[in-house]
C-alpha cells in the first residue's frame, strides 16, 4: 500500500547562528523542543547559506537557486521580482498541497501575497516585535501582543483545520532579529536594527549566562595581519559617519547574545506546540520538518558585529535540523556539505515530484539513507557589497569551501590574489591563518581557484 504524502514544515528563524540552540552547542541557552527535533532526526553538521544575507538566502531557500541565478542579491527591495520568484511552493499546489506562508517574507518590502500560496500571514520589510501590522490573505489586520507569540498561533491555526489534502507551511518568524524602532521598558540591547525585545515572561532568563570567547574574537587591527583585503573597510567603519550609525550598537556583547537567546525561548514554545498539536492529530510522524536559520551571524569574531555577510563560518553555517521518521532515522549526524538550496528539491521529491532544471540544489533523500555517492564535495559563497554599508564598499567575493579547505576572492579588491584568502579548516577551525602566501599551499591554492571557477559557471548556468 502507498503510504500518503507527507506534510511538509519549514520553521525559519532571522538571524541565528549554528550554534544558538541547545543541540547545536550553545552553552546555556535551553531549547528542548528544538533539540526534540534533532533527537528524533537528523542534525546537519555542515549545513551552509551561500549568500549570507536575509533577502538573497530566502529567496535561495524559495527557489532552489543560487542568487547570481534567481537576482536577489541583497536586501534592496525588488517587491516585482519576488512576485516571480521560481518558488517550490508553486510546484507543491501543482502535485495536490495545500500551502501557507507564516511570518517574515523581505523579499520586497511589502508583506502582500505571493504566488504559490493559499493561506497568507505576513508583513512589511523586518515587521515589529511589538504589536504588529499583519498583512492575511491580503488585508493588513493590526494585532496587539508579542510578534512570535502571534505567529506561533497563526501558524496552530493553519494546522488544526480539518482538511483533505497534505499541507505544507513556511513558517518564517521575526526573531531574533532586533526591531529598529521599539524598545524594552528603557533596558535596549541594541543590535543591527535596533532592540532585542524577548516576551515579557522571558526577560529575566539567563542572567547569569555567559558565551565564552573564542580566538577568532579580534580587534579589527589583529585581523587585518592576516586579512588585508579588510584594512581600508574597517578604516571606512571607524569613520564619523559610520560610528553615527554604530554608536548604539553592543555588538557580540554578552547582553546581546543574553537577548537573543532570550528571544529564542518563544521560538521553542512554538515549536513545542506546533508537535503537540500534530501528535494530537496523528500527522506528526507523517510530517516531514526543517529547522534552520536564514544567514549566520558574527559576536566579534574577526573583528565583525554586528555582520553576517562574510565566508567565514560564522556567517555561513547554518542551524539545519530534520525530522521525518519514515526517512531519516533518531540522533542521525550528517557532516556531508548542504545548502540551503537543498530545502525545494527535497520537499519535491517527498511530495511525489521531480525538480525542474532550474533547481540548483539537490534532494537531501539520499543522504537520509546513508547513500553518499556522488555527494557535492564543494559549495559555492557569493556576495555583493551593498551601497547602504558604506564600510562594505568593494567587499565583493566569491568563495570555494570544501570539506576541509576554504578560498576566498576578493573580486573588486584582489590583484593577481594578493589579498585573497585560503585557510585549512581542519587544522585551523578559527580561520586566523591565512594561507595565501605559503609556497606549501601553492597546489591547494591552484585547485581551489579552478573549483572556484567551476562553481560560478555552474551557478550561472554557462
Amino acid at each position: 500500500m502507498t503510504k500518503k504524502k507527507p506534510n511538509l514544515l519549514v520553521i525559519l528563524i532571522d538571524d541565528l547562528r549554528y550554534d544558538e540552540f541547545g543541540a547545536g552547542g550553545h552553552p546555556y541557552m535551553k531549547t528542548p523542543h528544538i533539540d526534540r527535533l534533532a533527537a528524533e532526526g537528523a542534525l546537519f553538521e555542515r549545513a551552509f547559506h551561500t549568500t549570507p544575507i536575509c533577502s538573497p538566502n530566502r529567496a535561495s531557500i524559495m527557489t532552489g537557486q543560487y542568487a547570481s541565478r534567481h537576482g536577489v542579491i541583497d536586501n534592496v527591495a525588488r517587491d516585482a521580482l519576488s512576485h516571480g520568484l521560481p518558488n517550490y511552493h508553486l510546484e507543491l499546489q501543482r502535485l495536490g498541497y495545500e500551502t501557507a506562508h507564516v511570518g517574515k517574507w523581505h523579499m520586497g518590502n511589502d508583506g502582500k501575497p505571493r504566488p504559490g500560496y493559499d493561506y497568507w500571514v505576513s508583513f512589511d520589510g523586518h515587521g515589529r516585535i511589538l504589536n504588529p501590522k499583519l498583512n492575511e490573505n491580503g488585508t493588513y489586520v493590526q494585532h496587539e501582543g508579542y510578534i512570535t507569540d502571534i505567529l506561533n498561533d497563526k501558524a496552530l491555526k493553519f494546522l488544526d483545520q480539518k482538511r483533505s489534502k497534505p499541507w505544507a507551511l513556511f513558517l518564517a518568524h521575526k526573531a531574533v532579529h532586533p526591531d529598529a524602532e521599539q524598545a524594552a521598558d528603557g533596558t535596549l540591547h541594541m543590535g543591527a536594527f535596533g532592540g532585542y525585545i524577548p516576551a515579557e515572561r522571558h526577560k529575566k532568563l539567563y542572567e547569569d549566562g555567559v558565551f565564552p570567547r573564542k580566538p577568532n574574537m579580534l580587534e579589527p587591527a589583529a585581523v587585518v595581519r592576516s586579512k588585508p583585503a579588510w584594512a581600508d573597510a574597517f578604516k571606512l567603519k571607524a569613520s564619523e559617519h559610520s560610528q553615527a550609525l554604530l554608536k548604539a550598537i553592543q555588538a557580540g556583547t554578552q547582553d546581546e547574545i543574553r537577548s537573543r537567546a532570550r528571544m529564542m525561548a518563544s521560538v521553542d514554545e512554538g515549536v513545542g506546540m506546533i508537535l503537540e498539536s500534530l501528535e494530537r492529530s496523528g500527522q506528526l510522524d507523517d510530517t516531514a520538518i526543517i529547522f534552520l536559520g536564514d544567514n549566520g551571524y558574527f559576536f566579534g569574531e574577526h573583528g565583525l558585529g554586528p555582520e553576517r555577510r562574510f565566508a567565514y563560518e560564522e556567517g555561513i553555517r547554518s542551524p539545519f535540523v530534520v525530522r521525518f521518521p519514515r526517512k531519516v532515522k533518531p540522533n542521525t549526524r550528517i557532516k556531508d556539505l548542504v545548502i540551503c538550496q537543498d530545502i525545494a528539491p527535497t520537499f519535491i521529491e517527498l511530495a511525489g515530484g521531480k525538480p525542474g532544471p532550474q533547481v540548483q540544489g539537490r534532494s537531501l533523500v539520499p543522504l537520509f539513507a546513508g547513500k553518499r555517492a556522488g555527494w557535492r564535495k564543494s559549495i559555492l559563497i557569493e556576495y555583493w557589497a551593498e551601497n547602504a554599508m558604506p564600510w562594505l564598499v568593494g567587499m565583493t567575493y566569491k568563495a570555494v569551501r570544501t570539506d576541509r579547505y576554504k578560498y576566498i576572492r576578493w573580486i573588486n579588491r584582489s590583484r593577481d590574489g594578493e589579498l585573497d584568502e585560503l585557510y585549512d579548516l581542519e587544522r585551523d577551525p578559527y580561520e586566523l591563518k591565512n594561507l595565501m602566501r605559503s609556497p606549501a599551499a601553492r597546489a591547494m591554492r591552484e585547485r581551489l581557484k579552478k573549483e572556484l571557477s567551476r562553481l560560478v559557471s555552474a551557478a550561472l548556468g554557462v
